[in-house]
Formats: structure tokens, sequence, C-alpha cells
């Protein structure tokens, strides 16, 4: 049927549309909400374009039916092609689960689990003790318990320690985290009353000493892990401060934030303070992520003393921040890793690719260039070139990593590079590169399966290279 000009009354109903076989066909997989819903957004759209004087077919109709239902089947969280340079990187999900994590969140989701259930004695058990004991042994404290994520085990410890009272931090790490965040603001929303001490470049125990008092909840230090304040600089380690706070009988917290269990100097990265040490240097509690360094699924850990872990978990917000099951299946697993640190890097996917050689990567790049030249089409220049990595999610800021990647420029710039970029984003599994001095990198740091790659560059059709 042909439905030309404004014969707007020639466009099938949605009753005739639904008898269409083609259609039909689609209720089984859709369901005939769906399918309706379908039918009639199609037949808007093609009212819209009989206004602006298009011709119409039945065909026409039934093609935008199934467009419009794949659309809406498909996935907004989709997996793509990390390869911005950034491997710990917050927007695209950060840490990518080892597959023994991967298979122990399977395992918790197929089946009902004993979550907070004693199978021993038959009688309710806790969540958090699936994970306390692994936490306790990588850490050397006493006690661990679990919350949804570090900014999280933050608001907890605060709003147990310090309610109502002075939280003592100094002025230098008053940080700002991911998505406008900052620190003050989590104490005010916590309950508690931030107490400034030194500057924001220096700051002395004699600063921390003046400022502790009957109405001081605890001393708060936190790791500066998302950037660094170099120069004319002072500051009072954790094991000076745990002494001075602990002669006054107030508890000193540390915010590692990114947090790691692991010296990563082994592996070629900069030192980072690991949660052994802060635990060793005298801190009462320790806070920090599972899902950066560590390489585990988004989590927040609180270790420390036995008797505040305790009263932490007699805060009703406890509940409120806990984790799910399939968390801690993931967590659970990625932690026994930690037992067997000669595979760790192996084994971790985190951990293997910040631990890539330069010449691993290069080598990539000699292999991936001919497939990725071919998919533009000889359009756009495909050159190799070196480029630096960088950790990400505010983990070893001034710290970036040699890698290689390939550099694609097309012809005219601003607007081709954008079509560019967009048309690798529209692939079906995505790749994500940055923009760089006139061309879309990608950095091949966080690229595992080669394979996957090459196939997905068949789907390569447009931007610049059209």
């Amino acid at each position: 049927m042909q439905v030309a000009g404004s014969a707007f009354r020639d466009l099938p109903s949605v009753d005739q549309m639904l008898r269409q076989p083609l259609i039909a066909a689609l209720i089984d997989d859709h369901g005939r909400q769906a399918v309706t819903g379908a039918v009639r957004d199609a037949l808007a759209n093609a009212r819209d374009a009989l206004r602006s004087g298009a011709s119409i077919h039945v065909d026409t109709i039934i093609a935008d039916v199934h467009d419009l239902l794949a659309d809406r089947q498909r996935a907004t969280l989709r997996p793509v092609f990390n390869l911005t340079g950034t491997v710990l990187h917050t927007n695209l999900g950060r840490a990518v689960l080892a597959e023994e994590a991967i298979a122990a969140a399977l395992a918790a989701m197929r089946d009902p689990v004993a979550l907070e259930f004693d199978l021993e004695t038959g009688t309710r058990g806790e969540r958090d003790d699936h994970v306390r004991d692994l936490i306790c042994e990588l850490t050397g404290a006493e006690d661990a318990t679990i919350v949804n994520n570090n900014a999280a085990a933050v608001l907890l410890v605060l709003n147990t320690l310090a309610l109502g009272k002075e939280a003592v931090v100094s002025r230098g790490e008053l940080i700002e985290i991911g998505g406008a965040f900052r620190m003050p603001e989590i104490m005010e929303r916590a309950g508690a009353k931030l107490r400034e001490v030194g500057t924001t470049n220096r700051t002395h125990a004699r600063d921390y000493t003046g400022a502790l008092s009957a109405e001081t909840g605890l001393v708060l230090k936190v790791h500066t892990s998302n950037y660094r304040i170099e120069g004319f600089t002072a500051e009072v380690s954790a094991r000076e401060l745990a002494a001075i706070v602990h002669d006054k009988g107030i508890h000193l917290v540390n915010d590692l934030g990114s947090g790691t269990l692991v010296d990563l100097s082994h592996y070629g990265l900069a030192k980072e303070p690991t949660v052994r040490e802060a635990v060793a240097d005298g801190a009462d509690l320790v806070t920090f992520s599972g899902d950066k360094l560590l390489g585990g699924p988004q989590a927040g850990f609180i270790v420390g003393r036995k008797d505040l872990i305790a009263a932490i978990n007699r805060n009703p917000m406890k509940r409120a921040l806990r984790v799910d099951k399939i968390r801690l299946a993931a967590c659970e697993a990625t932690l026994k890793l930690y037992r067997d640190p000669d595979r760790l890097a192996e084994r971790l996917p985190t951990l293997r690719l910040l631990a890539r050689s330069v010449a691993e990567i290069e080598a990539q790049a000699q292999r991936l260039a001919p497939p990725l030249h071919r998919a533009v089409a000889g359009h756009v220049t495909v050159e190799i070139v070196s480029c630096q990595s960088q950790i990400g999610s505010g983990a070893l800021p001034l710290e970036t990593l040699p890698s290689a990647g390939l550099a694609l420029t097309p012809p005219g710039g601003g607007k081709a590079l954008e079509a560019l970029s967009r048309a690798f984003r529209d692939l079906p599994k995505p790749i994500i590169g940055r923009v760089e001095r006139g061309a879309l990198i990608f950095d091949l740091r966080s690229l595992s399966d080669e394979a996957d790659f090459i196939c997905n560059l068949a789907s390569f059709s447009g931007g610049a290279a059209a």
C-alpha cells in the first residue's frame, strides 16, 4: 500500500498494523503492549513525514516498528572498549572484575545463598561475616565491616563517632571527590562539625594539639589520592598524629580513599600507603574503596578497633548503606586472590593492566594498525604513537604510565574529528578513546581482547571516513 502526499486517511490503523504478519510475529518476543506502543509511535512518525511532504509505504512503517523495538530492548549499560588511557575510569565503571569474582557473583544471582544465615547453628547470621576474616587477615586489623562505597564508609564513621562533635582535619586534606562531593559537605550531612587546622600547604603537630578539646569527636586524616600539593609543604604523618590524639583519648580515622592491599612499587608503580601500613601506624579506623586499586566491585571498607567497628554496626545508617549478596560474593572472591600474591597480577585485571609493559602494548599496536586502517577505508590517517596512560579514579594523580596507541587523524579537523569519535561510539560495542592534538587516540593499555576488537571493526561505516 502506497501512502503519498497528504493522504493521512490512507495510513493504516493500529489494528491493521497489528494484523500484519511481520508485526504479529514481534508480539511473541516483545509482548502485545510493547508492540502496540511501537506501532503507535511509528504511525506518528509517518504522519510527521507526510507533513514534510515525504511518501510513506507500509513497509517503511513496519521497519520503523522493528527499529523502535530493537532500540528499546537495547541495554543502556552497554559494554565498551575503554581505550581512553585511564585504566580505572569512573565513567566507564572503574575496575574490571576478575573471572573468579564474576563467577562468584553469577552463583549468588542464580540461587538463594546463606547471606544472613548461619549454616552451622541454623540461626540468623551476619552478612559481614563473609568478608570480615579475609579483610582482617589481609590488613592486620582487629575487625572490619563493609558498606556500598568509601564515601559511605566515611559518612558512617563520622556519624557514629563525631555526631554533634568536632571532626578535626587539615585544610590541605579537605578534598573534593568525583561528582562535586566535598569532604566538608559529607561531614555536615554526617552531623559532625568541621574544625580546620593548619593551612592549605602546611600543617604542623601544634596545629592539631591546639585544636583538640572536649568537643573533639575524632581527628580525620585524608590521603590526598586525587591531587598533590608540592613545594613548600608540611604535614603530620599518620604515625605521629596517632601518638598525639591517643595521648588525649581521641580517635584517629585514616581515610585512604583508593586504598591498596599490596605494595604497588613491586609492579613498577609509585609507592602508595597500604591499608596494613595505615593500621600499623596507629589509626583507630581506616577507610578505603573496593573498586579502585583493590580491583573489586564498588564497596567501602572500614577496618580497625573491634569496639569501634561494633559501634558502627549498631548505627541504624549501616543498614541503609549495606551491600547486597552479589557484591559481597564478588568482594569475597576478589579478596581471596590476594592470598596468592605471586599470581595476583595474572588474575586481577586492574593490576595486570597497570603492570603491562610498553613493549607488549607497542606490539599490540603493530598488530591492530592494519585492520583499523582497513576499517576506516583509508580516508583517515592511522599512526602508531607513544602516549601516557593514567591510573584514574583519583589514584596516584601524578603517576603516568608509558603506553602506546593508535592515532586517527581525519581530514577537516574539528567537526570531522567529532563525527569520527561518534562513529566509533555507535559501533555494536562502542570504542571510547580520547581526543588529543587534533586526533582520536586509542590508548591500548586496557585492551585485552584483540579478536573482539577486530570483529567489532567490521561494523564501522561512518564518521569522517564515510
